[in-house]
């Protein structure tokens, strides 16, 4: 049977390489494909813990960190890259690991260089190759990881994407449904299509509804032009947990911490550091910083890279609520 999953893996690579350069009937240098990572392996997780000792998993699929033009999709055995991934182990998925067994699996996630806000990257063929993958290892997961437990999807920006993708096409199976605590898509847009196409989409209303897509982009006021968030969004406060326009005073922020993201060193951890509130019209989860902070390549004003670092503290003990809520519903 391993013999057997070995050659469906290795089938399955020579398919989404000939998928690949299907697009316009050439291929170039550029276009070669990394290694395709076998989730039977260790080395294909960035984290795959040996022994469970929690009640609930979480499935991370880390943020885009591969800025290269060429090849268009991430080595998965690169050290450095592989170095990066762990440091976000720490600078966002440090606020599920505390309460869930954390399951990462490294995944050739497309270029930045190739990310078109303009176009629905779900249908690139260079994007299918790292979401095809993460399909795979959460098969492997659930096959053979996950023993039973009920576990929680968590993401951010591409992937978000790609954990959307994977409940667009994978959830409406009822088993699922029944085991998913909560899905964390932070940093993408689940829209009103979404919401009607795929009914089992369900946006989170509270800071303790289970089964639900809990989901906000963060930028300043007025803030225009951000590559992933789409007008009218599913948007949730982590300071008070309300999806209408209610204000939430900093003093409810419990602690935004501040990471090297690629080392997983924290820089600072500052209490109360900002208030926030939902813009209905927007989607957008809207905040004042009180400093100015270096933002990467967005927009003035669009603060996507700090959706988890200014309410992490928040985030943090949510994910705990959520976990308790499921567990004492489901006994």
């Amino acid at each position: 049977m391993k013999i057997w999953n070995g050659i469906l893996s290795c089938l399955l690579c020579l398919a989404l390489a000939a998928t690949a350069f299907a697009g316009d009937g050439t291929k170039g240098a550029d276009d070669c494909l990394t290694p395709c990572p076998d989730y039977r392996q260790e080395v294909a997780w960035a984290s795959r813990p040996a022994h469970p000792d929690k009640a609930v998993d979480v499935f991370y699929v880390y943020p885009t960190i591969y800025p290269e033009a060429s090849p268009r999709n991430m080595d998965v055995f690169d050290k450095g890259l592989r170095a990066d991934v762990q440091g976000l182990l720490k600078a966002q998925a440090g606020v599920y690991s505390p309460t869930a067994n954390l399951f990462a699996p490294y995944y050739r996630q497309v270029t930045f260089a190739c990310l078109d806000p303009t176009q629905d990257m779900t249908l690139n063929s260079y994007f299918r190759i790292g979401a095809d993958d993460v399909h795979r290892a959460f098969d492997h997961y659930l096959n053979f990881l996950n023993q039973g437990r009920p576990f929680i999807l968590a993401g951010h920006s591409q992937g978000s994407v790609v954990l959307l993708d994977l409940l667009r096409s994978r959830f409406k199976d009822p088993a699922l449904q029944k085991k998913l605590v909560a899905v964390y898509l932070i940093g993408y847009s689940v829209t009103g299509e979404d919401l009607k196409q795929y009914p089992w989409i369900k946006p989170a209303k509270g800071e303790d509804d289970t089964g639900v897509v809990v989901s906000w982009n963060t930028q300043a006021p007025g803030a225009t032009g951000s590559p992933v968030l789409i007008p009218g969004a599913a948007c949730i406060n982590p300071l008070n947990w309300k999806t209408d326009a209610t204000p939430a005073d900093k003093s409810l922020n419990l602690g935004a911490v501040f990471f090297d993201d690629f080392t997983g060193k924290i820089l600072r951890e500052v209490p109360n550091y900002t208030g926030a509130q939902v813009d209905p019209a927007t989607g957008a989860l809207v905040t004042t910083p009180p400093e100015e902070l270096k933002i990467g390549h967005f927009p003035p004003g669009v603060l996507h890279k700090f959706d988890y670092a200014f309410w992490y503290r928040n985030l943090e003990r949510n994910v705990r609520t959520r976990v308790d809520a499921y567990l004492a519903g489901n006994r």
